[in-house]
């Protein structure tokens, strides 16, 4: 939703305002649009782009030394007028002529055209281009019908870094036109846009689908697909894409992954990172990038790939300095190595520990790979549910991260035991992978009581009732030095604190392991509910304590979920049937 402005008719003029206030340095206003705020040299070509506003950076804020020397702001999503056209361009001309650079788009064509034709008729030299790189508005052997989309960014980086070098205007508008045809972009749209002052959207996509083939004025895309993995959408993208590519172009490119304003920029570095793999299995070198938002649609759901085949020419120009608003290259010195291993390459370092002391714990290593799928396997079902849980008064993402803190945990330890280790070598690698994979409070909290219960259980002689109490209460003692936690505090530790004590208890009855840990898993359910009654006094729920009131803690919700499915797989205990 475009929800703030002071009404619908002065929204342009309004952020325009807000704009040049803001980058008093990189650009001033003129009728019909914004133009470089510092000297342009007598004698250096104009390069002038626009459109319709709600497109930022474009087009405003592409204004400055390297890229255009104006822009022209329509509203939004409305070619501007022929009057704003020449304003700007006869602003922006300093005796070398102008090249206007736009989407090619009717409305724009129409008024673009009436303005070049009246600064013609007063003497200016006045050149046209028009970008055509999205490759889903026509067909191969139509290019000349197609729109403009994120390939303006492209096409003005390369025609104002020519200007800037003091090419003269059949040079630069040759540039433009090299790059132009060098250039195709496929986007995707996962949610419409909503104009000013408007109550909806443009349009709708289904969840789990892309409409693909989106256009930036708010038109939905060509065809509705089902939403695919990043990597599966990168190589769809990818594919359309190369298809359009010729051998006289070589094998260099310059990659955009542009997002359309309300995709996260570790969204779009994600599909960055298949969309370069699937030009490097094509033998497309990536020579530069840019990820991020360069060409918008206000508030709109979606991305766009854009790739141009570069030769030595473009590529030297796309490198060029360049300083604006919103977009700002400084040249830098080149890596020293390129190549960027793939993820399943990096080694997370989980040293080797010394084995067990006892032959029982050098051989229940097994014991704990099982104990950790059976964790997988209960947070799976309850990940929403720990989800929603923590979202009363935190971010919602308890749910997830104790899945893939568990999962990370499960596969080290199982890694351990494959290479020879006991329990307490099993437990040590989940512990550190459990904090590595997990992150967070929880990752932290889970891979220290871990590794300290690990520790505990290294000098065990038999793993009976005394021996896991003594583990459970080595962790939780890890886990209130580290957090700092105290019960009555609304955390892990309302839960894991009668656990302990039920397993002392059982272990100085001489209870068997099976029933103490139900008798345990019982008493660690019943501090988890009772945690409903209380406020959070730490963590991220705290400033939303009140709001916390009646609903248990997710923390301790997990972990007695955790102790329960641990309790249900233990052949002396009865079934509980009891969640937390």
């Amino acid at each position: 939703m475009t929800s703030i402005h002071n009404g619908p008719d002065d929204f342009v003029d309004d952020a325009l305002d807000g704009l040049t206030r803001a980058h008093p340095r990189q650009v001033r206003r003129v009728d019909g649009g914004v133009v470089r705020a510092t000297p342009v040299p007598p004698g250096q070509v104009a390069v002038v782009l626009g459109g319709g506003s709600g497109h930022y950076p474009a087009f405003a804020g592409l204004v400055g030394p390297g890229l255009a020397t104006g822009a022209v702001c329509g509203q939004v999503f409305t070619s501007p007028s022929a009057a704003q056209a020449y304003h700007v361009a006869h602003a922006c001309d300093r005796g070398a002529g102008v090249l206007f650079l736009y989407g090619n788009y009717a409305g724009d064509v129409l008024h673009f055209g009436l303005a070049q034709e009246r600064l013609r008729g007063e003497g200016h030299d006045v050149r046209t281009l028009l970008v055509t790189d999205d490759i889903a508005s026509a067909p191969t052997g139509q290019e000349h019908q197609r729109r403009g989309v994120a390939g303006d960014f492209v096409v003005v980086k390369l025609a104002g870094a020519a200007a800037e070098g003091g090419a003269g205007l059949d040079e630069v508008e040759r540039v433009a036109r090299c790059a132009n045809e060098r250039t195709r972009t496929l986007g995707i749209a996962l949610s419409g846009c909503t104009l000013p002052g408007a109550d909806a959207p443009l349009f709708t996509v289904p969840t789990a689908t892309m409409s693909v083939g989106l256009g930036i004025h708010g038109e939905p895309g060509v065809s509705d697909e089902p939403l695919p993995a990043a990597r599966t959408l990168a190589e769809r993208l990818i594919t359309d894409l190369v298809a359009e590519s010729r051998p006289e172009w070589g094998s260099r490119a310059v990659v955009l992954v542009n997002g359309l304003g309300t995709v996260s920029h570790e969204e779009l570095f994600i599909l960055f990172a298949g969309v370069a793999r699937a030009l490097s299995d094509r033998g497309v070198e990536v020579v530069d990038a840019e990820v991020g938002e360069l060409v918008t649609s206000l508030d709109m759901g979606g991305l766009s790939v854009t790739v141009c085949w570069v030769d030595d020419e473009l590529e030297r120009l796309w490198r060029a300095p360049a300083n604006s608003a919103a977009y700002t290259r400084v040249p830098g010195p080149e890596p020293v190595d390129t190549e960027v291993p793939d993820v399943g390459t990096y080694d997370r370092g989980i040293p080797a520990v010394a084995d067990d002391r006892s032959a029982a714990a050098r051989a229940a290593g097994p014991r704990a790979v099982a104990a950790l799928d059976t964790a997988v396997q209960a947070l799976a079902r309850e990940e929403r549910r720990l989800g929603d849980l923590d979202a009363v008064a935190g971010d919602g993402d308890h749910g997830t991260g104790m899945l893939r803190g568990a999962r990370g945990a499960l596969a080290a330890a199982q890694g351990a035991v494959d290479s020879g280790a006991g329990l307490s070598g099993a437990l040590i690698a989940a512990g550190r992978a459990w904090a590595d994979v997990g992150g967070g409070t929880s990752g932290a909290l889970w891979g220290a009581g871990l590794e300290r219960a690990a520790r505990h259980l290294h000098d065990a002689d038999d793993l009976d009732t005394a021996a896991i109490a003594g583990a459970a209460r080595s962790a939780l003692d890890a886990i209130t030095g580290l957090g700092g936690a105290n019960p009555g505090d609304k955390t892990i530790v309302d839960a894991f604190e009668p656990l302990v004590r039920a397993l002392e208890a059982a272990a100085t009855a001489g209870t068997g392991l099976g029933a103490a840990w139900h008798l345990a898993a019982s008493a660690a359910l019943a501090g988890a509910k009772g945690t409903a009654a209380l406020v959070p006094v730490r963590g991220r729920a705290r400033p939303l304590a009140e709001r916390s009131r009646g609903h248990a803690d997710p923390g301790a919700t997990s972990f007695a979920l955790l102790a329960g499915a641990l309790a249900e797989q233990s052949p002396t205990a009865e079934p509980s049937g009891a969640q937390p």
